[in-house]
């Protein structure tokens, strides 16, 4: 994927928000005569805990059992839930999906990012960005017996192919690290 550059940003004058119609009223995006295309999306996020909490993530030895593992069913269920959970979303065939845990000991962290993909006529950037959330939700829940005091942040969209628009990459780098 190539890093877009300032000419690939639409001008203030031209943007548009595509879910209101001239009349200001919400509605669904008509992808009729959409080509349809390979559209995959990456998205991540990360939720900072206690050192301890994490040890206790790490070692499986939660109360409620392997929190990554039910938060990576938990993001994968959701993914392909969104369009009953964000009104103007499309329901989408994906094609794929993969849910990634690291675990960042020097940030007292987890990050999990997502790869959404599907064959069709709109992107796949709020599955991804919804499987993150609740799977960062889902670890707050299983721990938070022990640490009520979790923040999950910077969710957003790290990369997205295909469709009209083409590739786009994030200008921040990831704060993804290597898993220990």
């Amino acid at each position: 994927m190539n890093t877009p550059k300032k000419q690939d940003f639409p001008r203030a004058d031209d943007l548009v928000l595509t879910h209101f119609d001239a009349a200001g009223q919400a509605h669904m995006v008509d992808v009729g005569n959409k080509q349809e295309t390979r559209r995959v999306a990456i998205a991540e996020g990360s939720i900072t805990m206690r050192p301890e909490t994490l040890a206790i993530i790490a070692s499986g030895s939660a109360k409620k059992g392997d929190v990554l593992g039910v938060a990576r069913v938990a993001a994968l269920m959701a993914a392909k839930r969104t369009p009953d959970l964000i009104p103007l979303c499309h329901p989408i065939a994906l094609t794929r999906l993969a849910v990634d845990f690291a675990l960042d000991t020097a940030h007292s962290s987890v990050i999990c990012t997502v790869e959404a993909e599907a064959f069709g006529k709109t992107g796949v950037e709020m599955e991804a960005l919804t499987a993150v959330q609740i799977g960062l939700l889902t670890i707050y829940d299983m721990c938070k017996a022990v640490d009520r005091g979790m923040v999950m942040t910077d969710v957003r969209v790290l990369a997205k192919r295909g469709g009209k628009s083409g590739d786009w990459v994030a200008e921040r780098p990831s704060a993804r690290v290597d898993q220990e």
